[in-house]
């Protein structure tokens, strides 16, 4: 499954995002820390030395490819995931976490 990040370049952090990044394009990289698969839509806690990220794939958003290949990641995988954040959905907002009003919503 080792794939080269061939055009890929690190634009933030995972712990840096926020409600002010709404909107933007990023690019992260980082260790998964777990992974949720929820019938359909998976979910990634994606860790760097900056802190937690939520990392949304979606198959409304992203191939059946990139579907199956986030279905594969295993815990201390290294990614590198592109795509637009946005605000967490209504009550799912993690108080917890610096970054738990975003989420990357993988494309």
């Amino acid at each position: 499954m080792a794939e080269p990040f061939v055009g890929l370049k690190r634009t933030d952090y995972c712990g840096s995002l926020n409600a002010k990044d709404i909107d933007r394009k990023v690019t992260v990289l980082g260790w998964v820390h777990s992974r949720r698969d929820l019938g359909g839509m998976i979910f990634v806690d994606l860790r760097d030395r900056e802190g937690l990220l939520q990392v949304a794939f979606s198959p409304a958003v992203i191939s059946q490819e990139f579907l199956d290949k986030a279905r594969a990641l295993r815990s201390e995988y290294v990614i590198a995931v592109r795509g637009k954040v946005i605000h967490r959905p209504e009550g799912m907002v993690n108080s917890e976490m610096p970054t738990g009003e975003v989420e990357l919503d993988a494309d």
